[in-house]
């Protein structure tokens, strides 16, 4: 009780002190001439300038003086004069108190305004001079404030006028506050999440104010970040889509990249995987580089942030490539995001320099607010379905159909390969005719074998169960504000072996220290560890490819293994299970980065910026190889457990194999930034806001990988010795030139920036972009090492023409810009690698690191783009459309040279890029009442990509065709080709193509680029073109629901291969294996004339068939046709490359559905709660696709083994905050 005492007394001196302050002041500010003019300026402006130009506080509400305007010229007047001829005839009058403060009301007498009462001094009786009930001090105000939902609402901000004095409502939404000497005439309710709402005080409403909160929806969508400004939306003359993380959170999904399908317009996600911690493509209005990274920029609150781990280029670019590693934002909490901004045009990006030609992301990060403490915990758990052979996307043999179908090629007299393992049927028919079986034995075998139905997918995946949990607390007061959270994140996958784990921690602070001074403290840290499979073991591929016949366990319940054949003949014992229990991946990445953001007012339209930041990443990668596996047994060449015959083969004697990658990322980020922000001329109608800055990088990279064997983790992690090297000297000659790869990768940078904005009286803008990046990596001549960036766009606001209530604002937008591109891999030098001492010449060795290529130039693209935002029907309707046109060139290209050059590759810039498309992004709120809210909102993206240059014609071989990865003049960049299926062989069954056989010599001469793209057709992009999503939300009193449909029109794939070796990554061929499933579909295959004409599924054509040889090989491999690039292998591959086995993938998926149901605060307040909320959602329940794809989903393809697609999932979530 002293200490508040102590600390009332104090106040209230201090309170004194200021008053008598304020009164000192203010006698010169009452009586300052000054001169001042208006024309068509509206009251509320005019009355601020007047405050502004004479240092007295002129009060109103806005309400009391909207829709006046001024048009006047005065000179030599002080304030009061100022606002009674401001004034005029209106129905307003105006009170001047205590020499500081002119208060601005309504006149019910609707006379001429003139004072109420002569001026008093601040020591009078505030009875005398009162004009309303807000200039009564000491009184007291209560009341109470409430959401939409009428439930109350705790902790919410009460203050009166402008100042800083207030309170706080309780736990019950009600409040209780004693009005300070000089307040304004209104009170200001402030609450995270909700409109701020100004109260005029009466004497009617001071015993029980009842205030009403509503949701601030559009707080979010008034301005863009771009990570060098913050912008006002209305204002933007540049292509930015912003969006709340709330609108994006999905429970089923970990990282922020997983969740944008369909969510941003003009930026289009394709998951090659559904496996967890797998990071999708992202492409923001197509691809704008042809050989060079084209994955997007990612900034997290102002700074751009790099991979955990260098990935080249020509790997991310890989269609089938599947990204395990994870990407610049995979250790950040999607809880601890507060919204992202994509920036997609080149007035957007023209800032960040050459890193942002294929866009940038921009994520901020959640702050503090001014109020009281609040500690928020959310929690998430999910179940996740593993797939079933009786899913529709499964369409694959049981173990009866898999009998059958043996039955019925040993009666057709199929006869197979030496080199195919006997597992089921064909083990026990070999059995009986060579007599190591009875006929009744077989029988039994056979019986045995229908009824396994063994379900590679249970014993592979599981259903599994994930869980998120989020901690944080936030707070603050108007000088200091705080934002810290915890994060936990464990994810298990389907797939067993399979897991993520990750700990985040993140705090924001944000302190006033004067009106000079403020600054932003950002520390966030996380630990990321995976654990999966080797890419070779491939347990989805088996599942699919693994004839259900097979028992995986013996009659002991030991696993049972059978002989896998390799391509060099060599035959070793495989169980699938057997290799997952001994070799994983795993992957550790530990994270750090310190942000310090100083800011400097200069005055109220100049202030500058100081920003420093270091991120600090330290990844552990590691792969093992059990000696137990087929893999250590290929380099032991012997099955574990029989000795070694062949020393001078063994790479392996003893124990297993290990891999081991460390990366130390390194990076910091320097940067000085002026800001200014000018209104000035008659009625503030010009504008500039300019930004000049000056920026310095360093990212420093260093990695070191090894291979080691003879390793046994489970005797202490420890490495075999004493190997006779003279007699294992296969092992010994790998030991010799086994080394360890070091990079160690230094690059500064240095970069100018400035953007500068003018503005004439709001109605238009005009904006100019620049910025010059210097660099260590762009070569060692001047105009090798600057490249200037920049772009021009400016707005219109369309809506001042149209004088209707129902515009809130048209804005129109137009932008140009420059952009370019330098490969890191090349150099216009050469690059000498010192190497270590040669011990046969016993000298020191180098080599050549880089080729040098001096005639390389930048690679340069230009954009254009036009655009609408549209507001209509206060805020009902929300439209953003826009249309771009890019061009690139002089685009990286590969060249292929004669080998004698010391290199068989050059790169060039050979390439032209055009990408040009449009999107709509489309918000209506259809209803707004009190107790039920429903909006709609739709987004659809098309991008039309097409290459204008021929590239070399030598560079791309028939499999890069086939795949999708060659360049073709005039396609789109993913365009893949197929053969021309003409039918079945009516005499044999066998496939027909259109393969110039009756033509060749028209081949004759044609370089591979030119025989392929005649033989072969284009069949269609791997990529869609249209992604979009519709989104449905729903609210009634305390419940919430959602759900979304995310489409995808554009793209096309190849079914599942069922004959080619090639096609399939070798799960499947021409031959039939004894161990493998196929797909129902051979069911209906040709089996006799005439079934050419009902199907299009060859006949299975035994060895030594006559028509055998007639389909195994191609006429193309002849010697006699050397001069005619080999245009396919066999037929039995061209029949899973032709077009026959081309299908849309086009599809329409329920992506999320959710409900939310949150407890009224009437109960919660009695246990000092403020919001306890419970979700329950569904993820992926169903998709629409071509019919033709029986057996696979759209987002799966027959170009290399079979991936993860997505799976059903059901999540519970609880948030609570106190």
């Amino acid at each position: 009780m002293r200490m508040k005492k102590r600390e009332k007394k104090r106040d209230l001196v201090a309170l004194f002190m200021l008053f008598s302050f304020a009164l000192g002041a203010s006698a010169q500010s009452l009586s300052k001439k000054f001169s001042v003019s208006f024309k068509n300026t509206p009251l509320p402006t005019a009355l601020k300038k007047i405050g502004k130009q004479s240092g007295v506080r002129v009060e109103f509400a806005y309400e009391d003086v909207k829709g006046y305007s001024v048009s006047t010229s005065l000179t030599a007047v002080n304030a009061e004069s100022a606002v009674k001829a401001v004034i005029g005839n209106r129905p307003l009058t105006y009170k001047v108190v205590g020499d500081k403060f002119i208060i601005v009301s309504k006149d019910a007498s609707h006379k001429k305004a003139t004072p109420s009462n002569e001026r008093t001094d601040a020591s009078q009786s505030q009875d005398e001079v009162s004009v309303s009930y807000a200039q009564q001090v000491g009184k007291t105000v209560k009341g109470k404030v409430v959401d939409e939902n009428h439930e109350p609402l705790p902790g919410v901000s009460v203050k009166c006028g402008n100042s800083r004095m207030g309170t706080y409502t309780n736990a019950e939404g009600e409040f209780t506050f004693t009005l300070p000497e000089n307040h304004g005439q209104y009170l200001t309710f402030s609450y995270i999440g909700m409109q701020e709402q100004k109260v005029k005080l009466s004497a009617k409403n001071s015993n029980h104010m009842q205030i009403v909160m509503h949701e601030d929806a559009g707080a979010l969508d008034e301005v863009v970040v771009t990570g060098y400004q913050v912008l006002d939306k209305r204002s933007l003359t540049s292509a930015v889509t912003s969006v709340k993380m709330k609108d994006l959170e999905r429970a089923d999904m970990s990282s922020l990249d997983q969740m944008l399908e369909g969510k941003i317009p003009d930026l289009l996600v394709t998951n090659n995987s559904a496996e967890v911690g797998v990071a999708p493509k992202i492409r923001i209005r197509g691809t704008s580089t042809l050989i060079g990274n084209r994955e997007p920029l990612w900034v997290v609150d102002g700074i751009v942030v790099s991979d955990p781990v260098e990935i080249a280029p020509e790997e991310l670019n890989d269609p089938d490539y599947v990204n395990r590693i994870g990407n610049a934002i995979s250790g950040i909490n999607p809880q601890d995001i507060e919204r992202i901004d994509v920036l997609k045009d080149a007035a957007a990006t023209a800032i960040y320099g050459t890193k942002a030609a294929n866009g940038v992301i921009v994520v901020t990060t959640k702050r503090g607010f001014e109020g009281k403490p609040q500690v928020s915990y959310s929690t998430n758990v999910t179940y996740k379905r593993r797939p079933r052979y009786s899913d529709r996307s499964v369409d694959v043999m049981s173990s009866k159909e898999r009998i059958q179908f043996s039955r019925e090629l040993a009666e057709s007299g199929y006869t197979y390969s030496n080199y195919s393992p006997r597992v089921g049927y064909e083990k026990a028919l070999e059995d009986l005719y060579s007599k190591k079986t009875t006929y009744e034995e077989f029988v039994n075998q056979v019986s045995a074998a229908e009824s396994y139905n063994t379900d590679w997918f249970d014993l592979i995946c599981r259903d599994s169960w994930s869980q998120q949990h989020t901690a944080s607390l936030s707070g603050g007061s108007n000088k200091s504000r705080y934002y810290a959270s915890l994060g936990y994140n464990k994810d298990d996958d389907v797939i067993k072996v399979n897991s993520n784990e990750r700990y985040t921690a993140s705090m924001n602070l944000d302190n006033t220290f004067s009106k000079l001074l403020t600054a932003s403290f950002n520390v966030s840290a996380y630990h990321y560890k995976r654990n999966y499979y080797q890419d070779e073991v491939a347990p989805l591929n088996y599942a699919y490819g693994a004839s259900r016949a097979i028992n995986p366990f013996d009659s002991e319940g030991n696993y049972a293994y059978y002989q896998k054949i390799q391509s060099d003949g060599a035959k070793y014992n495989y169980n699938i299970l057997n290799e997952l229990d001994n070799s994983y991946k795993r992957q550790e990445t530990n994270s750090f980065t310190v942000t310090a953001n100083l800011k400097f007012n200069f005055t109220d339209w100049l202030n500058a910026n100081a920003i420093f930041s270091m991120t600090n990443q330290n990844t552990d990668q590691e792969g093992y190889w059990g000696e137990k596996t087929a893999h250590v047994a290929m380099l032991r060449g012997t099955n574990y457990g029989e000795t070694v015959t062949d020393y001078e083969g063994c790479l392996l004697p003893q124990g297993g194999e290990l891999s081991k990658t460390t990366t130390k990322n390194q990076s910091y980020t320097a940067r000085f930034q002026l800001n200014a922000n000018k209104y000035f001329g008659e009625d503030d109608k010009h504008n500039i806001d300019a930004t000049f800055g000056i920026e310095i990088s360093s990212d420093k990279y260093k990695s070191h990988a090894s291979v080691a064997r003879g390793y046994y983790p489970d005797r202490g992690e420890t490495f075999v010795t004493g190997i006779d090297l003279t007699k294992y000297t296969g092992y010994a000659t790998w030991l010799s030139n086994n080394a360890p790869t070091i990079i160690d990768d230094l690059s500064n940078k240095f970069s100018t920036y400035l953007s500068v904005t003018y503005g004439y009286k709001r109605l238009w803008r005009i904006n100019l972009n620049g910025r010059i990046d210097g660099s260590n990596k762009f070569g060692d001549r001047s105009n090798d090492k600057f490249l200037p960036i920049w772009s021009l766009s400016g707005s219109y606001d369309l809506g001042s023409f149209i004088k209707a209530k129902w515009v809130d604002y048209i804005t129109a937008k137009a932008s140009y810009g420059f952009q370019g591109n330098m490969l890191d891999s090349e150099s216009p030098v050469m690059t000498i690698k010192k190497g270590a001492m040669d011990s046969y010449y016993g000298e020191f060795g180098s080599t050549i690191y880089a080729h040098p290529n001096p005639d390389l130039k930048w690679e340069k693209t230009n954009s254009y783009n036009i655009g609408l935002d549209m507001s209509l029907f206060d805020h009902r309707l929300e439209m953003e459309i826009s249309a771009y046109y890019k061009k690139t060139k002089d685009a990286f290209m590969t060249k292929k040279v004669s080998s004698v050059n010391g290199v068989s590759s050059y790169v060039i810039n050979g390439g032209d890029v055009t990408n040009k498309g449009y999107s709509f992004d489309i918000t209506y709120n259809a209803i707004r009442n009190k107790d039920f809210r429903w909006s709609l909102s739709t987004s659809i993206s098309k991008v039309i990509n097409s290459i204008d240059s021929r590239p070399d014609a030598q560079t791309y071989d028939l499999n890069d065709f086939l795949t999708g990865s060659a360049l073709v003049q005039g396609k789109a960049v993913n365009t893949f080709y197929s053969y021309k299926f003409l039918g079945l062989s009516p005499v044999d069954g066998g496939p027909l193509f259109d393969d110039y056989f009756d033509n060749q010599a028209a081949l004759r001469g044609m370089s591979k680029y030119d025989v392929y793209t005649t033989v072969l057709e284009a069949s269609g992009k791997r990529d869609a073109d249209i992604q979009g999503s519709l989104t449905n939300t729903f609210r009634y009193k305390n419940w919430r629901a959602s759900f979304n449909l995310g489409y995808s029109l554009g793209a096309k794939t190849r079914l599942f291969a069922m004959f080619g070796g090639a096609a399939s990554g070798g799960a499947y061929s021409s031959k039939i294996y004894s161990e493998k499933n196929y797909s129902r579909d051979y069911m209906n295959r040709w089996q006799k004339p005439g079934d050419e004409k009902f199907t299009n599924i060859p006949a299975i054509i035994p060895e030594h068939s006559d028509a055998y040889y007639k389909y195994s090989s191609h006429w193309s491999q002849m010697s006699k046709y050397s001069d005619i690039p080999t245009i396919a292998n066999d037929y039995w591959d061209m029949y899973d490359y032709s077009n026959i086995r081309v299908v849309s993938a086009d599809y329409l998926k329920l992506q999320s559905i959710s409900l939310t149901y949150e407890l009224p605060t009437t109960y919660l307040s009695r246990i000092g709660m403020q919001r306890l909320a419970v979700t329950a959602s569904a993820y992926n329940l169903f998709t629409i696709c071509d019919s033709a794809l029986k057996g696979q989903t759209p987002t799966q393809g027959g170009f290399s083994s079979i991936q993860l697609s997505d799976r059903p999932s059901f999540s519970l979530g609880l948030n609570v905050i106190f």
